[in-house]
């Protein structure tokens, strides 16, 4: 569904929406590192920060298949401050001492939220023939975003205390909010929500329907894979950095950054050099991104380290951009991207935001 809103409008309502989406995206790549950086400083046991991202990931899966329809029953962008009031009330607890765990759960929940209505709303400003350059400027968004980021959040653990850190990040969320509210109502109204049985039988019958087919089914399970090999080593790389290479946390934080650009680039090549219809004769790029991993134990200095993760991201860029294309060719699009989210969220903090 269109606007009803005059163009100069739709297209102001469409560059805070822009400006938004980067503020957030920005928080929420750096809000992971800031959290582990407090746990290290408390002490915390070794096996604590992965659980950060268990919690995020829970929350955001269990919600995907409702909150569609539930960011149909508001304006959009009002929809989209809400999320964004809910990562600032968890980074507001964590800035006062409360547990990171479910501080977590509560910043996935919003990132659940935060997804469709961003969306939805790109469709309700532009007009059809603006959409692919509207996403287009979206994704420049969102990637600038995460490499930022990344950087962001080793740049306040190396410079500050992760409480007075905690807080910049609850500034940035506020700011996203009102970024959010300033965007005008594109007028944009839909039908009420199914039931929730409903709801769920549709979600059930989508992904079932992508499992049954071949195609979808490697789909499914290299996205997977993808997802659970990726969150596993986003913490290796920590680890591996700072006992291996003699880096700080701040430092491993660059390095992680490093690889986030080589994912861009490797997105942005498959984009541009391989259509949609070849996507499932690239799938093999899995081998030779596990082969790039195997020479890391033995490497003990930064710089071998740096072409290395930088490879590493471009040929997971490849793979993980064609892999998606292929569920998306088979089910639209909007099933695809919540079956897919459902089995591997891309949105948890310091990975590629949504």
């Amino acid at each position: 569904m269109t606007t009803s809103l005059p163009l100069p409008a739709a297209l102001r309502g469409f560059r805070l929406l822009m400006s938004a989406q980067f503020v957030s995206g920005l928080a929420d790549s750096a809000l992971l590192l800031v959290a582990i950086g407090r746990l290290a400083a408390e002490g915390g046991p070794v096996w604590l920060p992965p659980l950060l991202k268990l919690a995020f990931t829970l929350a955001y899966v269990l919600l995907t298949p409702f909150v569609g329809p539930l960011a149909d029953r508001a304006p959009k962008a009002t929809v989209m401050s809400a999320a964004n009031a809910l990562k600032a009330g968890a980074c507001a607890a964590m800035a006062l001492g409360a547990p990171v765990g479910p501080c977590f759960a509560l910043t996935g929940a919003g990132a659940a939220l935060y997804s469709p209505a961003k969306y939805g709303l790109v469709t309700e400003l532009m007009p059809p023939h603006r959409l692919v350059a509207a996403n287009g400027w979206i994704e420049v968004a969102t990637v600038l975003a995460v490499l930022l980021g990344t950087m962001l959040g080793g740049a306040l653990l190396a410079w500050l205390a992760p409480a007075t850190a905690l807080a910049g990040l609850l500034a940035l969320y506020g700011l996203a909010a009102l970024l959010n509210l300033g965007i005008p109502d594109s007028g944009a109204r839909y039908p009420a929500a199914p039931p929730l049985a409903c709801q769920l039988g549709d979600f059930a019958r989508a992904n079932a329907r992508l499992w049954r087919d071949p195609l979808g089914r490697v789909s499914l399970a290299t996205t997977t894979l993808f997802w659970g090999v990726g969150a596993t080593l986003q913490f290796l790389v920590l680890r591996w950095a700072e006992e291996d290479l003699g880096l700080t946390l701040a430092q491993a934080a660059w390095l992680q950054g490093l690889s986030a650009t080589g994912v861009v680039v490797g997105a942005l090549l498959a984009g541009r050099l391989v259509p949609l219809e070849r996507a499932p004769q690239v799938l093999w790029l899995g081998v030779p991104m596990g082969l790039l991993l195997l020479p890391m134990p033995h490497i003990d200095h930064w710089l071998p380290a740096l072409p290395l993760l930088a490879c590493a991201g471009l040929v997971a860029g490849l793979f993980r951009t064609d892999s998606v294309s292929c569920g998306k060719a088979l089910s639209g699009a909007a099933a695809a991207e919540a079956v897919m989210a459902f089995m591997g969220p891309s949105s948890a903090p310091g990975m590629t935001p949504r």
